[in-house]
């Protein structure tokens, strides 16, 4: 019960703070355009460009979260809650192609490098920095940025803004004081680099949830000795965990306990496992009791060997 509060609290504050992020970054957006067109400044420009996918970003996200709460029917049993991912997958994707198509303009302006009004570009990469704080502080304090895949997708977004604010106004610096026109796509080089590091990150871990990969804060190794510590168990096999969401971990497995168990006993047996797994991040798990003497399919219901990447050790489940 309290797991479920928490999680609708946590989902009306993340969409809250997505929809007042879109705004300011939207409006913002627009504004930084027209300066960059004003003092022709790629910084300034590719920064607008960054800000539109972010508006763009931050309205998925949004929608993500609005469908996401589409009720379950007959053909959805799970609802259309991954479709956060597959928003922070599009995010994902679209940070990598902004990042490349700035490298490819400051290819171009390396080769021939324009005049740039370097106090007009000061003046709008600082309201930019300080728009950019603005809304990431929003979705920080009021979002889940760590384990929300959809908004940490979106945050991201708006950092690589904030970071292509502060190339802006280090760029516009130099060209003042020094007159370095190569600085303006310098700055855009190192911003795109980060903007790519950042969409390759969002792209692998969208993809290892659509993949049906095991959650990486949950120990697959942890929740096996979970379950076989309890006392009635006598082993387990095809153990599966795996996410819808980011923040939502299903888990199945089969239990085998000695044949001379009751049905109260094994129900009781399940409440105590699910108490446990609750414990170690797992919000709803799937259990099939069986005796030792229970028939099943040997390739289907096969003893299994889990390697855990994330955490360096091994388990097996029998």
């Amino acid at each position: 019960m309290s797991h479920d509060h928490g999680h609708d609290h946590t989902h009306g504050a993340n969409k809250k703070a997505l929809m007042i992020a879109f705004i300011i970054t939207t409006v913002y957006m627009i504004v930084e355009a027209i300066g960059g067109i004003i003092t022709n400044s790629l910084a300034l420009l590719s920064d607008a460009g960054h800000m539109l996918s972010d508006s763009i970003s931050l309205g998925v996200g949004l929608a993500a979260f609005i469908v996401g709460e589409k009720a379950v029917s007959r053909s959805k049993t799970f609802g259309y809650k991954r479709f956060e991912i597959l928003a922070a997958l599009f995010n994902g994707a679209t940070l990598i192609a902004i990042a490349l198509y700035i490298m490819y303009e400051a290819y171009q302006r390396f080769i021939d490098p324009p005049d740039v009004a370097s106090v007009g570009m000061l003046f709008i990469g600082f309201l930019g920095l300080l728009v950019n704080i603005l809304v990431a502080w929003m979705l920080m304090s009021k979002g889940d940025t760590e384990d929300n895949l959809n908004l940490r997708a979106a945050f991201l977004h708006v950092i690589g803004d904030l970071l292509g604010s502060v190339g802006a106004i280090a760029a516009g610096l130099l060209i003042f004081f020094f007159n370095w026109g190569w600085a303006d796509p310098f700055a855009s080089v190192i911003v795109a680099i980060l903007i790519t590091i950042s969409g390759i990150r969002v792209v692998r871990e969208s993809i290892h949830v659509l993949m049906e990969g095991s959650p990486k804060n949950i120990d697959i190794h942890q929740v096996q000795q979970t379950i076989e510590t309890q006392p009635e168990i006598q082993s387990i096999h095809d153990l599966h965990v795996w996410n819808i969401t980011s923040e939502q971990i299903i888990l199945s497995c089969h239990a085998v306990v000695s044949g001379d168990y009751s049905l109260r006993e094994g129900q009781q047996v399940l409440g105590n496992l699910e108490k446990k797994l609750k414990d170690v991040g797992i919000q709803h798990a799937t259990i099939q009791l069986e005796t030792s003497d229970h028939p099943h399919d040997e390739q289907l219901l096969c003893s299994i060997e889990i390697e855990e990447e994330d955490h360096g050790h091994r388990g097996h489940a029998h």
